[in-house]
């Protein structure tokens, strides 16, 4: 009666006929949700043996359902409920919290390089491997580290090289598995806090891929070591400094005045970013709503960005007070993911257990 999240993945991605039943509470759903499902508030009813509340959904003849909750337990209820009707149903193992690792992929492409966005869809984080003749990087890399060597192997591509923007708050960097897997380059931004050996690139340095050059800029702000890559002066990968709507949040394991003065580089950050040609497209490090299996890479313009986010037309203590004003509720489980990212090693966690949870990285 159980349905793994790689299955449900895999059917999702094949365009599948599912009818996906959410049965969390509404504020659970309202954080977070899996593309194209259907809710009904039924959590607290069948927690207390009302099972009627399952008369009241409208399934559509000859589809396989699937039932989702938080952890994979109120929906089994739902789905033997269902199962006396008749109806095929499956229970989603481990519910939101397995989907979290779920992820699919869409594709950018030029003359010169194929860019490969990696989606969380059940968190938001975005990963990308871009590939260049023979050869291919990896930025951010989030989910299993196998997923990165199949696409990669699938392209025809070796990979050379693994990069973070910066130390990651609500997930676990896969990128020294991921360097150690395929005996490449690991880079990441210049600073002195992880316990692990890494190729240093700081503002400025470049390195070559294929027949791309790919330019490090130093954007500290939603941390000190954030740096942006500009992939042949015509690609951003920012991180968590710019997403498509929205700016990042500096107060992650900071203090008033230590978010303050972050607050303030993250300005002057994003302005440098502004200076580049408004036809930069911007790829980002997350995005804050569950993403779609469509194939439709997340990306836009920086002209674009520019004129339609408020906060980037603030001048500086505007856009600081309006930076502070508007900081989401922390992560869950930042902290130790951050240290088990500053270790470079996560085998003695459960990532789903870590790792649960929307990320909360952007403020609008």
């Amino acid at each position: 009666m159980n349905i793994t999240t790689e299955t449900l993945r895999s059917w999702l991605e094949q365009e599948k006929p599912v009818f996906i039943l959410d049965v969390r509470p509404k504020d659970e759903r309202e954080e977070w949700q899996i593309p194209g499902s259907h809710h009904v508030d039924a959590y607290n009813r069948l927690r207390a043996g009302d099972m009627s509340v399952m008369d009241e959904v409208n399934i559509p003849d000859h589809t396989p359902v699937v039932t989702v909750c938080e952890a994979g337990r109120t929906s089994l209820i739902a789905a033997r409920e269902l199962m006396k009707k008749g109806i095929e149903v499956y229970s989603l193992e481990g519910g939101m919290k397995a989907w979290s690792l779920a992820w699919n992929e869409a594709e950018l492409s030029s003359e010169n390089v194929n860019i490969i966005q990696v989606r969380r869809t059940g968190k938001g984080c975005l990963s990308y491997i871009v590939g260049s003749k023979e050869e291919a990087l990896v930025i951010d890399p989030s989910v299993d580290p196998e997923v990165y060597v199949k696409i990669a192997k699938a392209h025809n591509w070796q990979i050379k090289i693994v990069m973070d923007t910066h130390i990651h708050a609500d997930h676990l960097s896969r990128s020294r598995e991921l360097a150690r897997m395929t005996n490449s380059d690991l880079f990441m931004p210049e600073q002195n806090k992880v316990n692990f050996a890494f190729h240093k690139i700081s503002n400025g340095d470049t390195l070559k891929l294929g027949t791309s050059i790919v330019r490090a800029m130093s954007t500290p702000g939603h941390t000190l070591e954030s740096t942006t890559y500009i992939l042949d002066e015509e690609y951003l990968f920012t991180g968590d400094t710019l997403f498509t709507n929205s700016v990042g949040r500096p107060d992650l394991k900071a203090d008033l005045d230590s978010t303050k003065a972050r607050a303030r580089l993250l300005y002057l950050s994003l302005q440098k970013l502004l200076t580049l040609p408004g036809e930069t497209v911007v790829l980002p490090g997350h995005t804050s709503r569950p993403i779609e299996f469509d194939g439709k890479i997340i990306q836009r313009p920086l002209g674009e960005i520019k004129a339609s986010v408020e906060m980037l037309k603030l001048n500086e203590d505007e856009f600081i007070d309006r930076l502070l004003q508007g900081i989401p509720p922390t992560p869950p489980n930042y902290i130790s993911i951050i240290e088990k990212n500053l270790r470079g090693d996560y085998s003695d966690v459960n990532p789903i257990d870590l790792e649960a949870g929307a990320n909360r990285c952007a403020i609008s």
